[in-house]
């Protein structure tokens, strides 16, 4: 495991010791960019590179990265999995580690380092008391830059419809830039994670308010990204319609059957 000697418990945020994970498959030319950014924004923060066996080499480039930089690790898959399970294996190589805050960073650049000072400042606040900070497209203060029309409406509509059927208080369920504290990836059983793209992310944010834990949203600006292609597909959006679905009404279920008993009682 490249990376792997130095340890993170002398390099702490006000949230405590940081790693950002960062799933890439055929990203080297955005990673060292966006890794150079990441040590300038926070110096202190270690960094994992999860490679799902990119054909163009970014894995290779991640090992000389971490060769060079202490900070820098790398976790090598041998397949094209998902961004779902590359961060599942990303989070459980960090909780086997002594971090405090498991972050998640795409690698194409649309989430800027230049903005997870105020993520962690929100971890580490105590009078806001977050346990998961979700950087927010779609609170006051975010927005989006160069994205299309259609990919905008897609990601509105599915977090509209996420907030209707789960009822949940969180404006971009599906935004994938996030702080974590590990006791949230402890107890949310990453083990039986499967979902993937959009649904994945608003798995994670569903299990974290379901296991009680404070979710609280800052802003941030989104650029789509320069470099490269999307992964996103029509199955990761079929997927997260169904998946939510089955959970919104999993959700009234409980709450139908809550008020039966309540009656009986």
């Amino acid at each position: 495991m490249a990376g792997e000697a130095d340890t993170p418990e002398d390099r702490p945020s006000s949230a405590g010791a940081v790693l950002v994970v960062i799933p890439t498959y055929n990203e080297r030319e955005n990673l060292g960019p966006i890794v150079t950014r990441l040590h300038a924004a926070v110096p202190a923060a270690h960094v994992l590179v999860v490679d799902d066996g990119s054909p163009d080499g970014t894995g290779e480039l991640a090992d000389d990265l971490a060769a060079a930089d202490e900070r820098i690790h790398v976790l090598h898959r041998t397949a094209k999995a998902g961004l779902g399970a590359a961060y599942v294996a990303g989070f459980s190589w960090a909780l086997e580690r002594a971090y405090d805050v498991v972050v998640e960073m795409d690698a194409d650049g649309s989430h800027a380092p230049e903005e997870l000072p105020r993520l962690l400042d929100a971890l580490g606040n105590d009078q806001i008391g977050a346990d998961l900070v979700i950087g927010s497209r779609y609170v006051a203060g975010g927005s989006l830059v160069n994205w299309p029309w259609h990919r905008e409406w897609l990601s509105r509509g599915a977090n509209i419809y996420a907030k209707l059927a789960l009822g949940a208080r969180v404006s971009d369920m599906t935004g994938g830039y996030r702080a974590f504290r590990r006791e949230v990836l402890q107890k949310i059983k990453l083990h039986n994670v499967a979902s993937q793209g959009y649904c994945f992310q608003i798995d994670l944010a569903w299990r974290a308010i379901e296991a009680g834990f404070q979710v609280v949203e800052v802003p941030i600006t989104f650029t789509d990204r320069e470099v490269g292609t999307s992964k996103m597909s029509g199955s990761i959006v079929r997927e997260a319609l169904i998946r939510v679905t089955k959970w919104g009404l999993r959700r009234r279920g409980t709450q139908l059957r809550a008020l039966v008993t309540g009656k009986r009682a």
